[in-house]
């Protein structure tokens, strides 16, 4: 498919029709408090780490967000085992106080359900490489949510993170592999990169299950059970990724 692909800096119009697109994002992944508080502000006030991606006839079909932050700062150096959420509350913080970012974290990166399996996905990892390095960065770090783990959900994130095929010593996981395959190296699991907490009614109207018992409940989509604490009203979904890191 031939992509045209641009920052939302250069093409603000495309604003509204970049949150037009249909994805496959699970709506309880959605309800991330931190994530819905900064999702706005990375299109509002960093638009040049926006990329948006059109077809031949101008239709968007893919958008990737990213942040820059200060990694190498008092207190930080490695990578957080809180993942998405700490790298986005660590963006606007440093924005606030004006510390220097020093290193680009992947925020997002959604194919419109009609142009997937297209290759599509790879692209924008390597504009976004692209734009990082353009913008004078060195590195690209990435809180990965591995496509394929809401198969096993019951399987434990810290071997699936690391497991690889037998056939070429590349990652199990596809994306992943994606990751892989531009040059990132897979450095650690964050297990706790994403918590979404809410009342047993909203998990039954998300989900469509009855959320009625006490214990792991394996909703579609999500990556690891979601503990449910029936008996005292809500249930928490605590989600793992994997830190890959892109040298540029």
């Amino acid at each position: 498919m031939e992509l045209n692909i641009t920052t939302l800096a250069e093409r603000p119009e495309l604003q509204g029709p970049m949150w037009g697109m249909k994805d496959l994002w699970p709506e309880f992944v959605q309800n991330d408090p931190v994530g819905w508080s900064h999702f706005g502000r990375i299109v509002a006030e960093l638009p040049e780490y926006v990329l948006i991606a059109t077809d031949s006839e101008g239709t968007v079909v893919a958008r990737a967000l990213s942040v820059p932050f200060r990694l190498h700062a008092e207190d930080r150096g490695a990578l957080p085992a809180t993942g998405w959420d700490q790298v986005l509350l660590w963006a606007f913080s440093d924005r606030r106080h004006g510390r220097i970012p020093d290193t680009v974290s992947a925020i997002e990166v959604t194919v419109d359900t009609s142009a997937l399996g297209q290759g599509i996905s790879g692209r924008m990892l390597a504009a976004m490489r692209d734009n990082a390095r353009r913008l004078g960065f060195s590195e690209v770090v990435a809180p990965v949510r591995p496509n394929g783990k809401h198969l096993e959900a019951a399987s434990s994130i810290h071997e699936y993170a690391f497991r690889t095929r037998a056939s070429d010593g590349l990652p199990h996981d596809p994306w992943l592999r994606v990751h892989v395959r531009a040059g990132a190296t897979i450095e650690a699991v964050a297990p706790a990169s994403m918590t979404v907490g809410a009342s047993v009614e909203q998990w039954r109207a998300w989900t469509g299950l009855p959320f009625d018992t006490d214990g792991p409940v394996e909703v579609e989509g999500a990556l690891v059970p979601v503990h449910c604490e029936a008996s005292r009203g809500y249930a928490v979904y605590v989600e793992p990724n994997v830190w890959v890191r892109h040298k540029l």
